[in-house]
């Protein structure tokens, strides 16, 4: 078996997995979204936290990332690996591809993708047939950690929090306003700053409040995006992320209310992964 890499790239954190014929070797970088870095700031991504780490060089290289829907993008990363790695296979494409090989194999389903952003699709076993269009951030990230985190902030700067809850937020960040909002507005990777709030909402489960908001952000991603798709009540809905695991009582529980069956809920695609390229490679 030649030597073969598996990355699953999400806007915060790279997940790579170099499989040999004796051991599987997982190693973590940034995340690699071309949205964010440019050519240049990638290739030196992969010199300096992905190279340092791999005790062999692989034959085949499998990319999933995000922001790698547009072909523009794909050509960037595959320029990218290709120039620093030297593989004789490169493949890349986006990361809602990885979660729907994941999760549903060679099996039709609804696959969503929970993480520092969202995205979602209909996948017919083999390929996406229709996406609920991913905006980033900004414009939209549904029920992501970008987006609880927003809603946290909003509730602290708003002064929307009971007084324990503000005074938790304090004590555990120790922000003033303005550094927020120049951390938003002014400086590199808002979106990652952002879901970093979401961290709050994990850690003070049982409040009102922090109930209120994960269950809003999250029945947000489900009306705006799970509804779209006509599939969404005939397969089962699938879901890959951070923080689609981390709040996966709210998940079952959205699931029951719109009707839908729930499927595989994990926090990362990446052990599914290597079995589906071991299996179909």
């Amino acid at each position: 078996m030649k030597n073969m890499l598996i990355a699953d790239s999400g806007s915060t954190k790279t997940e790579w997995c170099l499989i040999t014929e004796n051991k599987r070797q997982i190693v973590f970088t940034q995340g690699l979204s071309p949205y964010f870095l440019n050519q240049n700031e990638i290739e030196q991504v992969l010199k300096n936290e992905l190279l340092t780490g791999l005790h062999i060089m692989p034959d085949t290289i499998h990319f999933y990332g995000t922001g790698c829907a547009s072909d523009e993008n794909c050509h960037i990363l595959k320029q990218c690996l290709s120039n620093v790695l030297r593989s004789e296979k490169i493949e890349v494409t986006h990361d809602l591809m990885a979660a729907a090989r994941a999760t549903c194999g060679d099996k039709a389903g609804i696959v969503s993708i929970l993480g520092t952003g969202s995205n979602s699709c209909f996948y017919d076993g083999n390929k996406i047939v229709s996406n609920s269009p991913g905006l980033g951030y900004i414009l939209g990230d549904e029920g992501s950690g970008a987006y609880l985190g927003k809603m946290v902030l909003q509730y602290y700067l708003y002064q929307t929090f009971e007084p324990e809850l503000e005074e938790m937020f304090l004590e555990k960040y120790k922000l003033t306003k303005q550094e927020i909002l120049n951390a938003v507005y002014k400086k590199q990777h808002p979106n990652r700053f952002l879901a970093n709030f979401a961290h709050f909402l994990s850690e003070n489960r049982g409040h009102f409040m922090i109930e209120n908001i994960i269950e809003d952000g999250l029945n947000d991603f489900f009306f705006v995006h799970l509804c779209k798709f006509t599939q969404s009540w005939t397969y089962p809905v699938n879901f890959i992320g951070s923080i689609a695991y981390e709040f996966k009582d709210v998940i079952l529980s959205l699931c029951h209310s719109y009707e839908f069956e729930p499927g595989i809920i994990e926090k990362s695609p990446m052990n599914a992964l290597v079995d589906y390229h071991l299996k179909y490679n």
